[in-house]
């Protein structure tokens, strides 16, 4: 069965029609960098998908417009950043978790500090937690947000009901800093 297709719309560029696993309907996505991707659920045909996307160029231009904007920006915010060190980084952040990692009685099993473009960071089924050393980027209040997050995926290995309120109890209101992280880019 076909996974993914790409194809040109008029006016609009290339458009990545994508075969998904945890779509439950056809959803449309234009998001900075990455660009125009239909997600289509099993069951629905790649004919449909591509109906779909044409009946919906108008608006798909529309946020394509805006994204092409955010692009812009963050190009010239992020020409303007100094290089992060990456030991300095693994140091600093490392620190951090432990600190963080004592102080609530979190265990973990590894630690990486990478440099990767879209994830803050992760926790795997092992509980290795892996940062971003662009964390060293943000307000301390949301790097430890994020570590916090990790760590708490190191006892909850998703994000239901028992995971926020666990969260909630180490930072507070976990969704206002969860809505400030989203205003900074990788």
């Amino acid at each position: 069965m076909l996974q993914s297709k790409a194809i040109e719309m008029s006016g609009i560029g290339h458009v990545l029609i994508e075969r998904s696993k945890r779509a439950r309907r056809l959803n449309i996505s234009v998001k900075p960098f990455t660009g125009v991707r239909v997600a289509v659920p099993y069951g629905l045909s790649f004919e449909n998908a591509e109906k779909m996307a044409l009946s919906k160029a108008t608006w798909i231009k529309r946020h394509l417009d805006r994204v092409k904007e955010i692009e812009k920006i963050q190009a010239a915010i992020s020409n303007d950043l100094p290089e992060i060190d990456r030991a300095f980084a693994r140091k600093k952040l490392t620190q951090r978790l432990n600190k963080l990692a004592r102080l609530y009685g979190f265990t973990y099993n590894r630690v990486f500090i990478r440099n990767q473009k879209t994830r803050w960071g992760s926790c795997s089924t092992r509980n290795n937690i892996s940062l971003n050393m662009k964390l060293l980027r943000l307000p301390e209040e949301l790097i430890d947000y994020v570590i916090l997050h990790e760590l708490v995926h190191t006892r909850e290995k998703n994000h239901g009901k028992t995971f926020w309120a666990e969260l909630n109890k180490l930072v507070g209101d976990s969704g206002e800093l969860k809505s400030r992280l989203k205003g900074y880019s990788l």
